[in-house]
């Protein structure tokens, strides 16, 4: 595996995701939920969690909320739960408003948060191939970009650059080099949305061939059990890890997660098959280069 897999890994837990009904799915949504699920992820091995914030109203559907005191509410019960996990807070929103996803940053303040890092064509078609979803422009000009990173520098917070295609990587090493976001950067390769990167354990070395030397990266694989190939190749080139119940509802054995707990513990074990430890909450913010 050579020497660039032998620290440890940071295992990432992406508690709920943005539009998943919890009533035909075991994703969190109220603080108390999302708290319990927390703990069950750091049980596991996870070190950071990422977070969305669904609408607190009850018969509001549980669609994504821009309310800041929601957003407060939420992280400081997971806070109080769990509070040596780091928190890394979504800001993904369509459109030039970004009054809510920045009100957010500046209630939570979390150590990490999420930086779309470029424009997507999001689609999805129907066994059929009607499509899923009206077509959607997931639209993150630069001049969103560095709005976002402003804020995210005003306040101490690590940028996480969402990467869904190779492009938008490759823009992510010229936002590092021009000074946009730290150097070497944090990447996540999201990897499995249908018209952005596949996810085949077969593209991660060519794409680390695209990554200035020294930048941290994670794979975010969206699909079903198959994404387990994907993380494992990960573990094996020294990448950090996540997983959750945003991303996949499917163990390496093809059975349904119930809990953010489970999938944890099977990334865990995907880290030690790979010879690699899991890191602590303390190693990761020293891994990720945290404020303390």
């Amino acid at each position: 595996m050579g020497a660039m897999a032998s620290h440890k890994a940071v295992i990432t837990c992406a508690l709920t995701g943005v539009l998943t009904d919890p009533a035909q799915h075991h994703v969190p949504v109220t603080p108390e939920e999302m708290a319990k699920e927390a703990r069950r992820a750091r049980d596991a091995g996870a070190s950071v969690v990422h977070v969305h914030i669904r609408n607190q109203t009850a018969g509001a559907g549980r669609l994504p909320s821009w309310d800041p005191v929601d957003a407060k509410n939420v992280c400081d019960a997971i806070r109080a739960e769990v509070p040596e996990l780091i928190l890394n807070l979504t800001t993904g929103v369509v459109g030039p408003d970004l009054s809510g996803p920045i009100a957010c940053l500046e209630a939570v303040k979390p150590e990490m948060a999420a930086l779309n890092a470029g424009s997507l064509n999001y689609l999805k078609l129907r066994s059929n191939n009607e499509w899923a979803w009206p077509p959607l422009l997931f639209d993150n000009p630069v001049e969103k970009i560095e709005a976002f990173e402003q804020v995210m520098k005003a306040h101490d917070i690590v940028p996480e650059c969402e990467c869904f295609d190779t492009g938008i990587l490759r823009s992510v090493m010229l936002f590092a080099r021009k000074g946009m976001v730290p150097n070497p950067p944090h990447v996540s390769l999201v990897m499995g949305v249908e018209s952005g990167m596949p996810n085949k354990a077969s593209w991660l070395p060519l794409l680390l061939e695209e990554m200035i030397p020294g930048a941290h990266w994670q794979v975010i694989g969206i699909g079903r059990q198959e994404v387990w190939a994907l993380h494992r190749r990960c573990a094996e080139l020294g990448g950090d890890l996540r997983t959750g119940l945003e991303d996949t509802f499917y163990l390496p054995d093809g059975s349904k997660a119930t809990s953010n707990g489970q999938l944890i513990e099977a990334m865990a074990a995907v880290a030690a098959e790979a010879g690699r430890e899991v890191a602590s909450p303390s190693e990761a913010r020293a891994l990720l280069r945290l404020r303390r």
